[in-house]
């Protein structure tokens, strides 16, 4: 299945609904929703609610979970919905500003992983790869959503089933072979407007689901 990547994997762009995708880029932030305790109040506003609703949800004293949400807010990871009297009193009803977040490699800095400095033969180097499209696409996406344009990307994401190491083998020099020519066909280094893109080709067996016994 081929789908045009969104650019809504922002961290400093104000919305009024909510992303599929958010990435945390700033190390304060991370740490912040790192905090087990506060992750899980994140998660429970997934879907609006108050710190009342979380606080029943969860099991855990309201004071402690308003906390944990006033938190959320300062760092722009929740959003006001809407207030709302309740026994005398204004409550507060927030959102998650994403569905689903993305700690970007960056926050590490220097510590980043590079794939430059790993084994091209092992996992550890597609481990790599994968943390350098984080980093750069959150960080254009992001620079193109405050421009007021889209980042043009693609994703090819699908599932097969190999008979064997040989027939895997197989089908791995084939996709080199086309990608190959497909890169020969398209490269043109001499467009005066032409733009240089990154082509990341990867596979991974899946992992293996166990399913939990079921209790009679």
């Amino acid at each position: 299945m081929v789908v045009p990547a969104q650019t809504d994997v922002q961290t400093d762009v104000q919305l009024d609904v909510q992303l599929d995708v958010m990435v945390i880029d700033d190390p304060a932030v991370a740490a912040s929703v790192l905090e087990p305790s506060r992750a899980e109040v994140l998660a429970e506003l997934v879907k609006p609610g108050s710190a009342s609703t979380v606080a029943a949800s969860l099991g855990r004293p309201r004071q402690q979970v308003n906390y944990h949400v006033r938190a959320l807010e300062s760092h722009g990871l929740v959003r006001l919905v809407e207030e709302r009297p309740r026994r005398g009193l204004t409550e507060r009803v927030v959102q998650s500003v994403a569905a689903g977040f993305v700690v970007s490699p960056s926050v590490l800095g220097r510590l980043a992983a590079d794939p430059d400095q790993a084994d091209r033969l092992s996992a550890r180097y597609l481990v790599a790869l994968a943390a350098r499209l984080v980093r750069e696409v959150s960080s254009m996406a992001a620079s193109a959503a405050r421009a007021g344009t889209t980042l043009p990307t693609l994703a090819i994401d699908t599932e097969i089933r190999f008979a064997s190491a040989r027939e895997r083998a197989a089908f791995t020099r084939d996709l080199a072979d086309a990608v190959t020519r497909l890169a020969a066909t398209y490269h043109d280094e001499r467009a005066p407007r032409g733009r240089w893109h990154r082509l990341v080709v990867a596979s991974h067996p899946q992992p293996i689901v166990t399913e939990e016994p079921a209790h009679v």
